[in-house]
């Protein structure tokens, strides 16, 4: 059977836990403050800990700390008598499991531990499972491609997310992979037959949205059932209106443990909850493992690596397109553009090229003119008044070292910008 240590400095509470947790099929063990809790849960290694957070010497809260770096997998569900939710926030934000708000129905109770036990179970399964991952750690690097440092950071946080269940929050700009990396992760953390239901929250109406996902009396509506077992992706979080926020914080409290939950963002929730745009209960709840996915301008040395990927998925009449290759200054201009559009946009362009073009080697010409037009150049005025040098160098770095395009602008022969 499941244990539980609970822990609070008043033995009526000890009695009272004790008489309902028992007959539902766990083993009770007692501590009245967070040292001996600490003390007892190193000998014994409970699979559940319920601790009140007003205790002294030691309160809830410095043992839930003290529990997470002892046991990064320890499973604590902290109560609380207050009657507003910053205390709770407070456990969720140091890796609390849940809270119950005093004072607490016993199915409420009863619940809230086992949704904790099934938790800690599947990640017991998955650490001891002999069988082979859904998906291997080559498969992650076949699928998020690149070898600048932006792109090797990014794989390794995947790999290890992928053996887990946690929430986990992906932060980018539109078109940076947030969508990609979240497939890995649910191929890499659930079954191979497990439901991938995307919810995309700038696109579903009020209406839809609380039928779909919020459901009656915080149960979970159609879209939560269906994603039971696998994973639920809500896309474009920062869109939902604070009062939806908060019925989606119930449900999430009633029904996380039954799927893997994944959020998208291009906005800064953490900024967004300081300013109280955002449900801090709920950014806790789902930012506790973040992952920022670099924009491609950041990561330009990817470009060659990724241009062969979309290569692999493009189409042309005339011949493979595999054997297509972009020239050296098609290249540059490519480097060189800021790609507001990201992956998304590398990857429209490079595949309407590879369709249209009847040559194997793409040039400069061929790319789209919003590629090569450099905006914001440097004012005339500082040429004509005899700061050549400077109106040269300053050409240059706007053209991001591009001496051939510069020269263009320039109107001189490009010999000239090679002293």
């Amino acid at each position: 059977m499941p244990s539980v240590l609970i822990v609070d400095d008043l033995l009526s509470i000890h009695e009272m836990l004790d008489a309902v947790i028992q007959p539902t099929g766990f083993t009770t063990a007692f501590a009245t403050d967070g040292e001996k809790a600490l003390a007892r849960y190193k000998i014994d290694k409970f699979d559940l800990v319920l601790a009140d957070i007003d205790m002294k010497p030691m309160d809830g809260i410095t043992l839930l700390k003290q529990l997470k770096i002892y046991d990064p997998s320890a499973i604590v569900v902290i109560m609380t008598a207050y009657a507003s939710t910053e205390s709770a926030v407070q456990a969720l934000k140091f890796g609390a499991f849940d809270y119950l708000q005093k004072p607490f129905r016993v199915d409420e109770l009863i619940a809230t531990l086992k949704r904790g036990i099934e938790f800690k179970q599947f990640h017991s399964e998955r650490a001891n499972a002999s069988s082979a991952p859904a998906i291997k750690a080559a498969d992650v690097d076949n699928r998020l491609i690149g070898q600048s440092a932006h792109n090797r950071k990014l794989v390794q946080q995947v790999k290890k997310l992928t053996t887990v269940r946690t929430p986990v929050l992906l932060q980018g700009e539109n078109g940076s992979g947030k969508t990609s990396v979240a497939e890995i992760l649910h191929a890499g953390s659930a079954a191979p037959d497990a439901p991938l239901v995307r919810i995309d929250c700038a696109l579903s109406s009020a209406a839809d949205f609380h039928d779909g996902l919020l459901g009656q009396n915080g149960a979970g509506g159609a879209w939560v059932q269906q994603a039971r077992g696998g994973t639920l992706l809500l896309q474009s979080l920062q869109c939902l209106s604070l009062p939806t926020q908060q019925e989606l914080v119930g449900v999430l409290r009633n029904t996380a443990h039954g799927f893997r939950l994944i959020c998208t963002t291009t906005e800064d929730l953490e900024k967004l909850t300081d300013e109280g745009r955002f449900n801090d209960e709920l950014f806790y709840r789902v930012a506790s493992l973040p992952v920022s996915l670099s924009p491609l301008r950041d990561r330009i040395d990817d470009i060659p690596s990724l241009i062969k990927h979309f290569l692999t998925k493009a189409a042309n009449p005339n011949f493979d397109a595999n054997l297509i290759e972009f020239t050296d200054d098609a290249l540059e201009i490519m480097r060189a553009y800021h790609w507001p559009g990201n992956l998304s946009e590398l990857s429209q362009v490079v595949t309407k090229v590879a369709a249209t073009t009847d040559t194997r080697l793409v040039t400069s010409s061929q790319l789209p003119l919003r590629l090569k037009e450099i905006k914001d150049w440097p004012k005339l005025a500082d040429y004509l008044a005899g700061q050549e040098r400077q109106y040269i160098e300053m050409v240059l770095n706007a053209c991001r070292a591009d001496k051939a395009t510069a020269a263009r602008v320039l109107g001189v022969d490009v010999a000239k910008l090679s002293g």
